[in-house]
Parts: structure tokens; C-alpha cells; sequence
């Protein structure tokens, strides 16, 4: 098979015109305005940066604590209020009380470490925390002095089925007991959507 073609005329290519001075600022006010948006980027994820706090730990309740001066909320677990009581064997007791000794308890006065980087609504960092080996959120969850608040439910489980801690008796979840005695927001559980949300409004809120 045979292929037959003709050469056409050849074209001639002009010079593109020299563009305006209003194109060109144009051009430079859209270069300033993307690098100002990747600066404001940049600071906005610098607030990711995760935060990591030792040493020896005053325990404020079930699942916060405090390192030097940081708050710290244990992240994934919700522990009842201080002030929280439970019910069992048809009498009421501080189970509020208990979880914080369940605390004091794993920590068993060694130094804590605690790493996270979002805060909660009072300001304090969502850390995980641990003693030496010991997960001090799971363990507290797996101890039955906490629930599962995003995180841990295997613990949660196991918890349940040994009837351990608050799951030996009746219980308000914590987050019902605090909307019903201090009217406060709602707080979000501390679970990956959670962790999504909030990176996402980190990046969108550049003021």
C-alpha cells in the first residue's frame, strides 16, 4: 500500500506582540496573591504540630489530667464527672469519684507522657497518655471507669462482658449527665470524622 502526500505552503510564525503593563501587573498581583495563600496555609498547619508533654501528672478526674501547664483531655474516652454518681445493687455511689481513683491507680505515681495535637472546647489538648507501657486511655476504658468516646470500643467490649467498673451497675453516659446539669455544648466525640473536621477548619479559617 502506498501513501502519497504533497507539501503544503509553509506558515510563518510571528512574534507574539509584547504584552501590556495591565497584563503584566495582572500576572503579579496573581503570583502575590497565590504565595500569600500558601503562607497562610503553611501557618495554619504549623497548629498540627504535635504536641507531646511529660513528667509527673496531677489527675483531675477520670479522663483529664494535668502535666505542668497543660490540660490535657484523654483522647477517644469519656470518663463520668467528678461529681457523676452511678447506680448498683439499687443504691447510688461516686462512681465519678472511682474513676479518678482508677487513675491514680494505673499512673501508680510514675511520670506520664502524653502526645496529641487538637484541643477541646475548654482548650485543653486531646492527648494519649501513657505510664511507662500502660495506654492509659484504653486501659481506663478497659478497667470499665470509662467509655468509648470515639475510640477504644474493643476495650469497651471487654469491659462489658467482665461486668467491670460502671458496667456493673446502671449508669447516665457522661456526656448526657453534663448536658443535664451544667447546659453546656454538646461535646463531639474525638473520632477520626472528628479529626477530619477539625484539620479541615484549621485550613479554611484564615482569620
Amino acid at each position: 500500500m502506498s501513501r502519497s502526500w504533497s507539501r503544503g505552503p509553509r506558515r510563518r510564525y510571528a512574534p507574539a506582540p509584547p504584552r501590556s503593563l495591565g497584563s503584566r501587573l495582572l500576572d503579579y498581583a496573581l503570583t502575590a496573591v497565590v504565595l500569600g495563600l500558601f503562607i497562610l496555609v503553611a501557618a495554619r498547619l504549623e497548629r498540627f504540630e504535635m504536641r507531646k508533654e511529660q513528667g509527673m501528672a496531677v489527675v483531675n478526674d477520670g479522663d483529664s489530667i494535668t502535666l505542668g501547664t497543660e490540660r490535657i483531655r484523654m483522647r477517644g474516652i469519656d470518663a463520668p464527672e467528678y461529681m457523676q454518681t452511678c447506680r448498683k445493687d439499687g443504691a447510688d455511689y461516686a462512681c465519678g469519684k472511682l474513676a479518678r481513683q482508677s487513675l491514680v491507680r494505673l499512673i501508680a505515681g510514675r511520670p506520664v507522657s502524653c502526645s496529641g495535637w487538637q484541643r477541646d472546647r475548654y482548650g485543653r489538648l486531646l492527648g494519649d497518655c501513657k505510664a511507662g507501657d500502660t495506654d492509659l486511655n484504653g486501659a481506663q476504658v478497659q478497667a470499665g471507669w470509662a467509655i468509648a468516646f470515639g475510640d477504644f470500643e474493643t476495650e469497651e467490649a471487654v469491659a462489658r462482658a467482665a461486668k467491670a467498673g460502671i458496667w456493673a451497675g446502671s449508669f447516665e453516659e457522661p456526656q448526657d449527665w453534663r448536658d443535664s446539669h451544667h447546659d453546656q455544648p454538646v461535646e463531639r466525640r474525638h473520632g477520626t470524622l472528628a479529626s477530619l473536621g477539625d484539620a479541615l477548619r484549621e485550613l479554611v479559617r484564615f482569620w
